[in-house]
């Protein structure tokens, strides 16, 4: 119950204020048609109830998975599996993830589906999955973040020298909604339950990076597809 009754309290706190604001501007300045407004209304309280449900569903569910799977594959002693599990996990949470679909739809629509939102979708999912897996690697092998974090924004200015001006802020944009409220959790978890394993007491510091290793591969990931798209 005081697990609820937290959840209830940081999802109103987050959502109050743009509705407070949204609504002083409705009577002041903007002055939006009825409708709309009692649509946004309606709304606001649809978006407040899933995210408690929403929210509730991750501290149940998705961190004790995630922390338990990330801790029983290491003890697996196959480096190829805990590989290969975190490309399929980084995969399937990216494309569960709902930041990612409203963006896919955004560019959808602004590109008249030259860009299809589907390619786009899996495409990110990709380059999640890669550096997930590369993440999960780097705490078997122990190697240090900064030479993946360096080569990876290396390699990004690279690529976009090469690609249309158009797919550098998508890619840009990829890699921020991949750090939504699906993917974060279960890969965060995932982490932490590895190195838990892997690293012992140095868990605090080693189980975290992974999000912002993640976050790099959407955005090659991308630039990639609009080479080939130029």
């Amino acid at each position: 119950m005081e697990n609820i009754n937290d959840t209830v309290k940081e999802v109103v706190f987050a959502i109050l204020p743009l509705s407070l604001v949204v609504i002083i501007l409705q009577f002041t300045i903007i002055g939006m048609p009825t409708d709309i407004f009692i649509q946004f209304i309606i709304g606001v309280i649809m978006v407040s109830i899933g995210l408690i449900l929403f929210l509730l569903g991750v501290n149940i569910g998705l961190l004790p998975i995630g922390e338990m799977i990330g801790s029983a594959l290491p003890k697996m002693g196959k480096v190829w599996l805990v590989v290969v599990f975190g490309f399929l996990l980084g995969f399937v949470a990216t494309v569960a993830e709902p930041d990612v679909r409203v963006l896919a739809t955004q560019v959808s629509s602004v590109s008249d589906g030259t860009v299809s939102g589907t390619v786009l979708i899996y495409t990110v999912a990709l380059g999640v999955a890669i550096f997930v897996g590369l993440a999960m690697l780097r705490l078997v092998l122990n190697i240090p973040i900064t030479y993946i974090l360096v080569g990876g924004y290396g390699l990004i200015f690279l690529l976009a020298a090469f690609t249309p001006d158009q797919f550098v802020p998508i890619s840009l944009d990829s890699g921020g909604v991949t750090t939504g409220p699906m993917t974060v959790p279960f890969i965060l978890a995932l982490g932490v339950g590895a190195a838990s394993v892997l690293r012992g007491k140095s868990a605090s510091s080693d189980g975290f990076g992974l999000v912002a290793l993640a976050s790099i591969g959407p955005v090659l990931a991308v630039l990639v597809l609009g080479v080939i798209y130029g």
